[in-house]
């Protein structure tokens, strides 16, 4: 799609605003559907990329959006979120939103992520 990945605010601190990230592969092709838990490990694996890339992780997170198309099958596999949160110990202001659908057919969740350095 032709938007980036994030965008990199710097000053006395370096802020990185994420575009919202799904189940997509590296090429841009949606993986996992139906399955919640693997798209919202994917999911959480293209934030990790993406704070990569900036020199950050995880435990930079200051907010996470998250949406879902359905908040009660997430909420069964929010260990899955919650699992790698707490690895990094990190616990951002999060926020979760039921939404009618996602821009690709098939996705069910997608993380929108704020971190700071």
């Amino acid at each position: 799609m032709g938007f980036n990945q994030g965008e990199l605010v710097s000053g006395h601190t370096r802020t990185l605003y994420c575009s919202g990230q799904t189940a997509m592969s590296a090429d841009g092709a949606p993986q996992h559907d139906g399955d919640m838990a693997a798209q919202l490990a994917l999911s959480l694996d293209n934030v990790e990329a993406v704070l990569g890339k900036a020199g950050m992780s995880l435990a930079n997170l200051v907010r996470l959006n998250v949406y879902t198309t359905d908040v009660d099958l997430l909420f069964q596999h929010y260990g899955v979120l919650a699992a790698r949160l707490g690895a990094a110990q990190v616990a951002p202001a999060t926020t979760m939103l039921g939404v009618t659908r996602l821009a690709i057919p098939g996705q069910m969740v997608e993380l929108e992520a704020t971190a700071v350095e």
